[in-house]
């Protein structure tokens, strides 16, 4: 039975209803099985929609019903002013890593030549961010994950941005290059048995967990950025909202200065920062 784009919405909505954005889901879905925007939707309700798209749009709902992210049925997320591929290689870049982005900023001159490093860098999201901001920049995305390597290189090949290098290594272990001027990390920080596991059960485990109370990842990236970072030079953080006092003792371990903690915009702890000791 044919669907005008409304019917189809509307069909969708019912089938979404236990989602918590399923008018927003149902249309962002849409447009993408129909190669539209979410405009072109509301200006024409009435389009029938062929039995073919229909029946996508149908397999598309009933993933998403079953529980995967938008991100991976559409094969793209927007973040800072990029729209990013996502593969099930990453993780989905989530609004408040915008606020790692925005910190790491205010660190990075606008006119002066800078070495920035993101430690795991997934989609890129970071890395590319920091580097559309600041061009004269020169930005290092790397990842343990030849996967999520693949999908940072397509997403810095789609904005030509010539001031990033994607390269393979499990954190800085294998850095022979100069020191870094700010070094800034989304790393696995979640505990091996949380509970919100269950609802990113689509993302790569090994992004997402780490050891020791989800903080081994981030004591081994402390532990190596302070021998790869200039003297004066930045070190930041996304981490749990329970993890703000232990992040800031890790920093203080190593020798970090200025150590502190800035929340988002739902004011709990989301990131943490120190500076590398001048010599």
């Amino acid at each position: 039975m044919s669907k005008t784009v409304q019917e189809a919405l509307n069909w969708a909505v019912s089938e979404l209803s236990l989602v918590d954005t399923a008018k927003l889901d149902a249309e962002v879905i849409l447009a993408h099985a129909l190669g539209q925007n979410r405009t072109w939707l509301k200006t024409w309700p009435d389009n029938t929609l062929s039995d073919d798209d229909l029946e996508h749009y149908q397999e598309l709902v009933k993933r998403r019903s079953d529980g995967e992210p938008v991100a991976y049925i559409t094969g793209k997320q927007d973040f800072w002013t990029l729209s990013l591929k996502v593969t099930t290689d990453t993780l989905i870049p989530r609004p408040e890593t915008e606020h790692l982005v925005e910190f790491a900023l205010s660190k990075i001159p606008q006119n002066d030549a800078c070495l920035v490093a993101d430690l795991g860098t997934g989609t890129g999201a970071i890395a590319l961010s920091i580097a559309s901001e600041r061009p004269k920049a020169t930005v290092w995305a790397m990842d343990i994950s030849q996967g999520a390597l693949a999908v940072a290189e397509h997403n810095r090949r789609q904005y030509a941005l010539g001031n990033v290098t994607c390269h393979q290594s499990s954190w800085l272990d294998n850095w022979n290059g100069d020191s870094f001027d700010v070094i800034v990390s989304n790393p696995p920080y979640v505990e091996q048995h949380d509970p919100h596991l269950d609802s990113l059960k689509y993302e790569p485990i090994t992004a997402l967990v780490a050891e020791d109370k989800g903080l081994s990842d981030i004591k081994i990236i402390a532990r190596q950025a302070a021998q790869h970072l200039k003297p004066s030079g930045w070190l930041m953080f996304e981490h749990g909202f329970e993890q703000g006092p232990a992040v800031r003792n890790i920093l203080t371990e190593q020798g970090f200065v200025e150590v502190g903690t800035e929340q988002d915009y739902a004011g709990l702890d989301r990131m943490t920062f120190g500076r590398k000791a001048e010599l």
